[in-house]
């Protein structure tokens, strides 16, 4: 899909589990291709998926909680744990979905 439909973008829920390496090497060869964290708070984030956020791939993940389940506050507790670089983790909670979703900047109107 990725490779056949290049202006279509995924976004893989759920860190792409039970399949994150996969998930992780698709959203790295892919520019099309994301990963979202959507049903899991940060304690529960596998390794490969922070050490791939932390690294190369910090323009690929985008932060979902599982609102109204577990909002947004529960999902991120622990945030500080995960030792993300000031711009790795403002990607993380907002840019990247701004980029996927083709969101306006906030106040502009638009």
């Amino acid at each position: 899909m990725a490779l056949e439909f290049p202006e279509l973008r995924i976004v893989a829920g759920h860190i792409g589990y039970p399949w994150t390496a996969e998930m992780i090497s698709l959203a790295t060869k892919y520019p099309n291709v994301y990963i979202d964290t959507s049903a899991y708070t940060v304690r529960r984030y596998p390794a490969e998926l922070v050490n791939y956020l932390r690294g190369h791939g910090r323009n690929k993940v985008l932060f979902g909680s599982n609102h109204p389940a577990w909002p947004a506050s529960v999902c991120l507790a622990g945030l500080d744990s995960l030792e993300l670089e000031p711009e790795a983790e403002r990607l993380f909670l907002r840019e990247n979905a701004r980029g996927v979703f083709r969101l306006p900047e906030p106040g502009s109107g638009g």
